[in-house]
């Protein structure tokens, strides 16, 4: 899938392990820095409102070096290998796609924040893992991905190319979506009111997000090329319970659809290109 270059502003990404970055916060003078004004005045004849101005002046400039450093640091972590850029540039993608729509619905929009790891992080979610693969934890909007697992995904499943990584991508964006408009949180009631269909629901959560990853990539129809949507559909295929568990699991145990469901989800999105053809999986 040919996506441009990511472009920063339009992206939060982070190293997992690693903290925070420098900025963000602030705008405002603290009563700390009142006090200290103030005692200037007292004790060098300082005017408290010329000092204080200085203060404000000074904490932009630093909130304007942080944010410049903070810039460069999701450039590096995007640039890390190519992996990581072809994430980054996906990301921006989905933030750019997603974003107007939202806008149109006149619903609250939010970009989440992707983060990149190796063997393990903590997320609002708890302790991140490999063997996890990659998620999505609605407490901090964050989408986690050990960049290792694509190699996986193309040795162990079958389901290489540039297409299914953006489509593990976007399908974790999707949980995005579901968290943003409320889909989320009205399925985890229904899960804790009536635990025998836990599963169930959760099935139609993954394949909705299926549905929304399909969406994506049909509204940038453009972008694809000659055989895209065939690693695509391998790597729903592939990642199907039914595939994973070599037919051996009971379908009652499922939690993200058979491979068929899977593929059909993605499908429906891709040919429709409209979010409200996913709306198919939360009628009950």
């Amino acid at each position: 899938m040919r996506l441009n270059p990511f472009n920063t502003d339009n992206i939060r990404v982070r190293q997992g392990g690693r903290g925070g970055f420098p900025g963000g916060g602030g705008g405002k003078v603290g009563c700390g820095t009142i006090i200290i004004a103030i005692i200037a005045a007292l004790v060098f004849g300082v005017d408290p409102a010329q000092m204080i101005g200085g203060m404000q002046q000074m904490d932009q400039t630093g909130r304007t070096t942080g944010q410049a450093t903070q810039s460069q640091n999701e450039a590096a972590i995007c640039n890390q290998n190519a992996y990581a850029a072809e994430g980054c540039a996906a990301l921006d993608s989905l933030n750019s796609t997603w974003r107007p729509l939202f806008q149109q619905a006149g619903i609250t929009f939010r970009d989440p924040e992707l983060t990149y790891y190796q063997g393990g992080t903590n997320s609002g979610c708890g302790s991140a893992q490999s063997a996890m693969g990659p998620f999505y934890c609605p407490a901090d909007e964050g989408i986690y991905i050990d960049t290792s697992f694509f190699d996986q995904m193309a040795r162990q499943l079958g389901a290489g190319g540039d297409f299914a990584r953006v489509y593990v991508m976007a399908h974790e964006y999707g949980h995005h979506i579901q968290k943003l408009t409320g889909v989320a949180a009205q399925i985890r009631s229904a899960q804790q009111q009536n635990p025998r269909v836990a599963n169930q629901l959760q099935v139609r959560m993954e394949l909705q997000a299926d549905c929304y990853a399909g969406v994506w990539a049909g509204i940038n129809r453009d972008r694809i090329e000659p055989g895209d949507i065939e690693e695509g559909m391998r790597a729903a295929s592939a990642i199907g319970d039914d595939a994973l568990s070599g037919g051996r699991a009971n379908p009652e145990s499922f939690t993200h659809g058979t491979s068929a469901q899977r593929m059909q989800a993605l499908r429906a999105g891709l040919q429709a290109a409209d979010d409200t053809v996913c709306d198919q999986y939360m009628r009950f």
